[in-house]
């Protein structure tokens, strides 16, 4: 049996949102869905003494927002089968031992913090960058994470961080019936030859060269799982954030690969996951790959 998608609520508009889409995700996969809310309640009420009569407020809150956002859950499909737990510790750390029993974890953009804009919440940030399992990020217009494009974008960084965001990539683009484009950026060598255009160019041909062979061998194999689905290949010369960033704008979700290295506990987090979690116009995947 396949580990149940988990996903992250605190009842903000945000991780609203964020259980739509899982809803939607699950279905597509054939996943239950585990709904998981933080309240630490517990920690702070019961070691003191209490002249209350009736259940904490903070208790009946913490189950109101479970309780509301199943039922959402299952009002949206009633075909999916929906759990809730309200657990006593802090959202981060309930969110990176859920991982050990998900197949993905799903979290909103922003929490209910009073900070507004488009900058990801911390919880979401450090959950993306520490997770063992993959992790997504709902963000993005209405149209995105409905759907409603038909593509998705994974985004190739080099060989040892790649291999299992392609296959979640297939897999997505397998699931939902659509394209899957692959994004390989290239730059220019720093020190190339300006006085000699022919040297020039051959220096940037073959920078574009390796580009692709990398996009050839990394899709090799999961593309050999996947014959169904039509894969679209572009080498793009520039930063590759500033590329993913650009294809989020009418993609339905853009993947990337995060190296975990064994025993490091901070976050993992290169700058092109980094600048898709804050800005992308999209659902954003962070997909972990042991090192």
């Amino acid at each position: 049996m396949e580990l149940p998608l988990v996903v992250g609520v605190d009842g903000s508009d945000s991780s609203l949102e964020a259980v739509d889409w899982a809803v939607d995700e699950a279905a597509r996969l054939g996943l239950s869905l585990r709904l998981v809310h933080a309240s630490l309640w517990e920690r702070y009420e019961g070691g003191l003494p209490s002249l209350r009569t009736g259940r904490p407020a903070e208790e009946v809150m913490a189950e109101r927002i479970a309780a509301s956002c199943a039922e959402r859950a299952r009002l949206r499909d009633p075909e999916v089968k929906v759990s809730s737990d309200v657990l006593p510790d802090d959202a981060v750390s309930a969110l990176l031992h859920a991982a050990h029993e998900s197949s993905a974890l799903v979290t909103g953009s922003r929490g209910r913090g009073k900070i507004a804009g488009m900058l990801l919440g911390s919880v979401s940030l450090t959950v993306a960058g520490r997770a063992v399992c993959p992790v997504v990020v709902v963000r993005g217009g209405e149209r995105n994470r409905q759907g409603s494009f038909g593509r998705v974008v994974v985004g190739l960084g080099d060989s040892a961080e790649g291999s299992a965001a392609v296959r979640f990539a297939f897999r997505e683009a397998q699931v939902r019936g659509c394209d899957l484009h692959t994004v390989r950026a290239w730059r220019r060598p720093a020190h190339e030859h300006v006085d000699d255009p022919l040297i020039a160019d051959d220096a940037a041909g073959a920078e574009e060269e390796r580009a692709s062979a990398l996009l050839t061998d990394v899709l090799r194999d999961a593309g050999r799982n996947h014959p169904q689905v039509e894969v679209r290949r572009r080498t793009v010369e520039g930063p590759a954030h500033k590329a993913l960033l650009d294809a989020s704008s009418d993609a339905d979700l853009v993947v990337v690969g995060a190296r975990r290295r064994h025993g490091h506990v901070g976050l993992q987090l290169g700058r092109v996951a980094h600048a898709l979690l804050h800005h992308a116009e999209c659902p954003v995947a962070v997909v972990p790959q042991r090192t």
